[in-house]
């Protein structure tokens, strides 16, 4: 029994491996490997969902996904793989630009076209291409709106992403120089990292209650973290009133703003990623880019009384 299972978890493994190296190969279409940080956060998993999405407008393309798993070793063997396999683009989600840099550099290397997408690798905008979104306009938006809205000797938790992350500490850095150092009378209670992750929030958020009890705001930096934090709360009277900013626009942070549960958020548009990634891949595959791209996405903030558009797009997407 035990050598069958053996022999089964063989063959699984070769015959997936056989997948990925086809890929479209003998279609005749052109073939781009997706690899994304990790499909088990929210963002990039409606990254991904954009993406095949709007391939679709792309006959002559073929879209293989694959998860980084948040493993930065997991991600460059998938990019190596993509090399290997001779894929005509590459289009990578980032976790870790320094750690990202080295399967990067060496896909510019073999002539593969990269695209990087919803984080840079600094110093790579004239051998590769990018779509990305300012983080610290993304952290701006809110901590602006929070100045009028957070009252005076508010209570506050902050929510960081990985401690190594730009667009995290970028977020951050806005709302330290636009919220906290114009507002002194705020009382900071506690700041800690979830890693982008719900339940890691959860569990900060379940521990800051317990130790501080009244708690007027969560400033988190991305919309997953703020959600877990809600979670927390949501049933608690006490919390009725409780302010909550994020970043991204997820379509469960586009519906709990509607239910004036959450406060605002910073739409990071992941379909306006996918549709510029998709419009960079296509004028490579086609030879008629000229040149590099590097495209900055807009990052409207969204609150009550504008998220029925984001709602809408989702929506029509297919996300609600």
């Amino acid at each position: 029994m035990k050598k069958f299972l053996v022999a089964v978890l063989a063959l699984t493994m070769v015959c997936s491996t056989m997948a990925f190296a086809a890929g479209g190969k003998d279609t005749g279409k052109k073939r781009v490997l997706f690899v994304a940080r990790t499909l088990g956060d929210t963002f990039p998993a409606w990254l991904r969902s954009a993406l095949e999405e709007e391939v679709k407008k792309y006959p002559d393309i073929v879209l293989t996904s694959q998860d980084g798993q948040g493993s930065d070793q997991q991600i460059a063997d998938f990019v190596d793989n993509g090399i290997t396999n001779k894929f005509d683009v590459i289009l990578l989600q980032p976790q870790n630009t320094e750690a990202q840099r080295p399967p990067a550099e060496r896909a510019v290397k073999a002539g593969i076209p990269l695209v990087t997408v919803n984080l840079r690798i600094p110093g790579m905008e004239n051998v590769s291409n990018s779509v990305d979104a300012s983080p610290f306009d993304q952290g701006g938006g809110c901590a602006k709106l929070a100045l009028t809205q957070i009252p005076q000797g508010a209570r506050v938790v902050v929510l960081n992403g990985p401690a190594a992350h730009p667009h995290s500490n970028e977020r951050r850095r806005a709302w330290q120089e636009i919220f906290f150092n114009a507002r002194p009378d705020i009382v900071k209670l506690a700041e800690d990292y979830a890693n982008w992750n719900k339940d890691e929030a959860m569990k900060l958020m379940e521990d800051w209650v317990q130790a501080h009890g009244k708690i007027d705001a969560v400033i988190s930096m991305n919309d997953n973290m703020a959600t877990g934090a809600i979670e927390v709360i949501k049933d608690n009277p006490a919390y009725a009133n409780l302010l909550v900013y994020g970043v991204d626009g997820t379509a469960e942070a586009a519906l709990l703003i509607q239910q004036g549960k959450m406060t605002a958020t910073s739409f990071q548009n992941a379909y306006a990623l996918a549709e510029n990634s998709l419009n960079i891949i296509n004028a490579i595959l086609s030879g008629t880019q000229q040149g590099f791209s590097n495209i900055d996405i807009e990052c409207p903030v969204i609150t009550k009384d504008n998220v029925q558009s984001l709602i809408d797009t989702h929506k029509r997407a297919g996300a609600l």
